[in-house]
């Protein structure tokens, strides 16, 4: 496959020749430690069911092709649909492709003039990719712009996006002009060593975390745990980024959750203080209250449900967001 694709740490490639694009390396990894447990009807492996999705995985080319054509294999897996692959044309959407379940070709119809042609695999399904044919030359190109890693849960991988070059990380990226690598991990954003070990070993020039919902959701820490976690996990990325811009972001509001305290008895604003006290024992961590991100009414007649962003709210967050993220 004659391209530069990036956005994962692992690329898998299966005897038949199709390619898993990992975004947490699971080689040599014990899967049964991110199991979810005391839920007998939840499969394990779930945090490594999201890292094999390619959220924010794409490749770019330099070509006068009139036609490009994907080979992709789909499932739903753990998820409630299959989002499409965006191909963009000098950084414009050009076209969205409907991805079914199963084994496919898709052909899309270039404009035969030098062009950079962008295609950005799905951010939700099971997904895996066997050949990129153009009709015509096509030249890989590298990533450019500074590298930026985001971290963070289900509204950071943003599957109920209108596409994958419209997730919330991926419209700050183009925005900016950044080699994104997202590591959102829908339900799974629980201050995984193995997630900060990832971040520590790639390079970057800025790092953000988006941290509590799940936290929240699953009850993972109490009000004595959670600011030592995020203490800890903050630690971690500083061994390889001990310069590096830092950015955490505390949950956004979630207007029917607000004030409800969870099993452990932490209240959505209880976890911001904890995930804000964690984070501030490095004083050169930035912090932004979510609830700057997003107002309660702009979440009630944004969001698809008590938590996510709808569609046109992973738009807001994206413009909100790549005015607050900089880097030098």
């Amino acid at each position: 496959m004659s391209a530069l694709w990036t956005g994962y740490q692992h690329r898998e490639v299966d005897a038949d020749g199709w390619t898993t694009f990992w975004r947490l390396d699971p080689r040599d990894r014990d899967l049964r430690l991110s199991d979810w447990t005391g839920y007998p009807d939840r499969a394990g492996h779930r945090l490594w069911e999201r890292a094999a999705t390619p959220a924010g995985v794409r490749a770019a080319w330099r070509t006068s092709a009139t036609s490009v054509e994907l080979e992709i294999r789909a499932a739903l897996s753990i998820y409630i649909r299959i989002a499409p692959v965006d191909v963009l044309v000098d950084g414009e959407l050009h076209q969205r492709c409907e991805v079914l379940e199963g084994e496919q070709r898709l052909r899309i119809e270039l404009p035969g003039r030098p062009a950079e042609v962008e295609i950005w695999l799905p951010q939700a399904g099971k997904i895996a990719l066997r050949e990129v044919c153009f009709d015509g030359d096509a030249e890989p190109l590298a990533p450019t712009g500074p590298r930026w890693i985001t971290y963070g849960s289900s509204i950071t991988q943003a599957g109920g996006a209108y596409g994958p070059s419209e997730t919330w990380p991926a419209l700050v990226a183009r925005k900016n002009g950044w080699d994104c690598v997202s590591l959102g991990f829908a339900g799974e954003c629980h201050l995984d060593p193995v997630a900060a070990r990832t971040i520590r070993d790639l390079p970057a020039q800025l790092i953000s975390l988006c941290l509590g919902i799940n936290i929240h959701g699953g009850a993972t820490y109490s009000g004595r745990t959670l600011p030592g976690q995020v203490e800890s996990f903050i630690a971690t990325i500083r061994e390889g980024h001990p310069q590096t811009p830092l950015v955490v972001i505390t949950p956004l509001p979630a207007p029917d959750r607000e004030g409800e305290p969870n099993a452990v008895g932490l209240t959505l604003d209880d976890v911001r203080a904890c995930v804000e006290l964690g984070a501030r024992t490095d004083p050169a961590v930035r912090v932004i209250d979510g609830r700057t991100i997003l107002s309660s009414d702009e979440a009630r007649a944004l969001y698809a449900d008590e938590v996510h962003p709808g569609p046109d709210g992973y738009r807001l967050i994206g413009e909100r967001l790549a005015g607050l993220l900089t880097i030098d």
